[in-house]
């Protein structure tokens, strides 16, 4: 709910057409074994995204982001993900 409260606050403090950018993963639509909690994280996000695209005003903008598995964690993660290429942290954050 931290992101969906960013927003729900947070749009009251941008700038004519301004823009909030939420992440969430690769999960929502390439789930994997053992990631249940998180795909539906993800995918919840994702439709909250969609749905509050529809209620801004005044030009504001929403968007999400949706990374693959990241370098950084590839020791950590990379048997929930087979078959996924890591991407470097560089990329995701720029």
């Amino acid at each position: 709910m931290g992101q969906v409260n960013l927003v729900r606050i947070g749009k009251d403090y941008l700038q004519p057409h301004g823009s909030i950018t939420l992440s969430t993963g690769i999960l929502a639509d390439d789930p994997v074994a053992m990631t249940t909690s998180a795909a539906m994280v993800n995918g919840g996000i994702h439709s909250f995204v969609k749905a509050a695209a529809l209620e801004m005003t005044d030009g504001l903008r929403i968007n999400a982001v949706s990374s693959g598995l990241v370098e950084d964690a590839v020791e950590k993660y990379q048997e929930f993900f087979p078959g996924h290429n890591p991407i470097p942290m560089k990329k995701v954050v720029n």
